[in-house]
């Protein structure tokens, strides 16, 4: 049951930010999109791993933001 919030916010979170892109370039959209869903996936790899998904979101918005940003970066 918990796992199944935590799930729902996750998902309500990412659909938040990726729908609030409006005003932003295209580095800060493709950067905030990939946290969000690095964020969301790495909540729900280690809820299935029985791991804590907090940390699953923490690590996975980093790097899903660093990636994000970088492929920004690239397309300028």
């Amino acid at each position: 049951m918990k796992r199944n919030r935590i799930m729902a916010l996750m998902l309500v979170v990412a659909c938040l930010f990726t729908f609030g892109c409006a005003g932003m370039s295209e580095t800060q959209q493709r950067t905030l999109s990939g946290a969000a869903i690095g964020a969301a996936g790495g909540a729900a790899l280690t809820a299935i791993a029985g791991g804590n998904p907090a940390v699953g979101a923490g690590v996975g918005g980093a790097v899903g933001g660093l990636t994000g940003y970088i492929i920004g970066e690239q397309h300028k």
